[in-house]
């Protein structure tokens, strides 16, 4: 990776990087990205990127995120690895160039959320109560996020009804104790799922998925899943309290 700074304005820094994909944190909104390189493990793109209204003051709590990706025309890109650099260790008045070794993307590593299902066929009510998360992925770059969730009732691929949970600032722990109660006939309680998907608040930018899980009798995001539903099922009228680990999309 090579940083120039050799001919600043006031308020613009040239870096031209060697990677896929760039963002200066916590600026989310702003992606910027390079030419693919096909059929090659040693690329070079000689590339250059400008991020304007960043005077050096400011740029002493940004993080430049670089993340490499295997281009994939037909499906989503594969990460490759990333890279965070504090520019608050960069010496803007000099050239530097820096090599740094790509680490393994962290998606997976999404957090877990623990859940309680309740259905009572004798007034068609499905309550879903939403307890704790637990180590959310960080999304900001003091390290937290500010976590909330969002739930979508659906059947099939149509959603009905949508809820959401308030916000909870500076945590990847967070309590939530919020239970949500949907009207669901019992003939029609195989057919929805619940779309549960935990989001990170930004008053800036977009807010972003942190993880999500699909609670559902059939096609659910897993195994956990599948089962939590079917054990709300099969015993009517008591809660049914489990962990579910969050999947990235």
């Amino acid at each position: 990776m090579y940083i120039d700074n050799s001919e600043p304005s006031e308020n613009v820094v040239a870096l031209p990087i060697h990677t896929s994909a760039l963002h200066c944190l916590p600026d989310k909104k702003h992606r910027l990205e390079t030419k693919i390189k096909r059929r090659s493990l040693n690329p070079r793109w000689n590339e250059t990127f400008y991020f304007e209204g960043f005077p050096i003051l400011k740029l002493q709590s940004r993080v430049l995120h670089l993340h490499v990706f295997d281009y994939d025309r037909f499906s989503r890109d594969d990460s490759i690895g990333e890279v965070f650099l504090p520019l608050c260790q960069v010496d803007f008045a000099s050239k530097q160039s820096f090599w740094k070794a790509l680490k393994p993307p962290t998606e997976d590593k999404c957090g877990e959320l623990l859940s309680s299902l309740c259905y009572h066929p004798s007034n068609s009510v499905l309550t879903l109560t939403l307890i704790k998360a637990r180590n959310l992925k960080a999304k900001d770059i003091n390290g937290k996020s500010d976590p909330y969730v969002k739930v979508w009732l659906q059947f099939g691929d149509k959603r009905v009804e949508k809820r959401k949970t308030p916000i909870f600032n500076c945590t990847l722990n967070p309590v939530f104790n919020e239970s949500f109660s949907f009207n669901v006939p019992w003939e029609k309680i195989r057919e929805c799922s619940l779309d549960v998907m935990v989001m990170d608040f930004d008053n800036i930018g977009r807010n972003e998925l942190i993880g999500r899980i699909l609670l559902a009798g059939k096609n659910g995001t897993g195994a956990s899943e599948t089962k939590h539903w079917q054990d709300m099922i099969s015993k009517p009228r008591q809660n049914i309290v489990q962990w579910h680990r969050l999947k990235p999309e």
